[in-house]
């Protein structure tokens, strides 16, 4: 063989192991990004991406909280609130679709961001709130719940970064767990000053009354 060839495969043979080296490390940091149970992503992982998504004005931004969920665990058992967290997953990885991103954030918390091509996000979230509440497949089928959901659309508070859309999301949601009303947008107009938006023990609490809308 050539003296030229021979320095060429010895080249190559490093790359090509880098090029693998690199490759599983890529897999594995995905893998570490990724809720183990729903397969959705964690916090650093939907955080990364949905910061993308908020360069684009059509983004809006969910965030969706099972309702009564300890009261699931407590009488169903948690292999039971188990299946309701990967149900409700599936369901808004559906809804989300390649074009957005949804997580996990913690316990029964979900958040979203999906672009909203053609101005239809609340009546789409409103059948998506129909679903999210739909009976879990392979479940006693007295194991039914909600899930409240709360929006707003980033081109509303242009000034608010991901940790502001999604406070303001939460404080929708909270409000609309609070009302029984399903699902709320961030917007105009100021709900009751008891609310705070945040729960008690939660990161990012207000201590202004929250700015929201109605339900649409």
């Amino acid at each position: 063989m050539s003296t030229p060839a021979t320095v060429l495969l010895s080249a190559l043979a490093p790359a090509a192991g880098w090029a693998v080296h690199a490759w599983r490390l890529r897999a594995r940091l995905d893998t570490a990004r990724r809720d183990p149970l729903t397969g959705l992503r964690t916090r650093d992982g939907f955080t990364r991406r949905a910061t993308v998504l908020l360069k684009d004005p059509r983004a809006v931004v969910v965030l969706a909280d099972v309702d009564r969920f300890k009261q699931i665990n407590d009488t169903h058992g948690h292999a039971a609130g188990d299946a309701l967290l990967k149900a409700t997953a599936d369901r808004l990885t559906h809804y989300v679709q390649e074009s957005g991103v949804a997580g996990r954030l913690g316990g029964d918390e979900f958040a979203a961001v999906v672009i909203d091509d053609h101005g239809t996000a609340g009546d789409l979230l409103a059948v998506l709130h129909g679903v999210l509440g739909r009976p879990v497949d392979g479940q006693d089928p007295a194991m039914r719940t909600t899930v409240s959901l709360g929006w707003v659309r980033a081109a509303d508070f242009p000034d608010d970064d991901l940790s502001g859309l999604l406070r303001r999301a939460d404080e929708a949601m909270y409000a609309a767990k609070q009302a029984r009303a399903g699902m709320r947008r961030a917007g105009l107009g100021r709900l009751f000053a008891t609310v705070t938006g945040r729960r008690a023990g939660r990161t990012g609490a207000r201590t202004d009354a929250p700015v929201v809308g109605v339900a649409a």
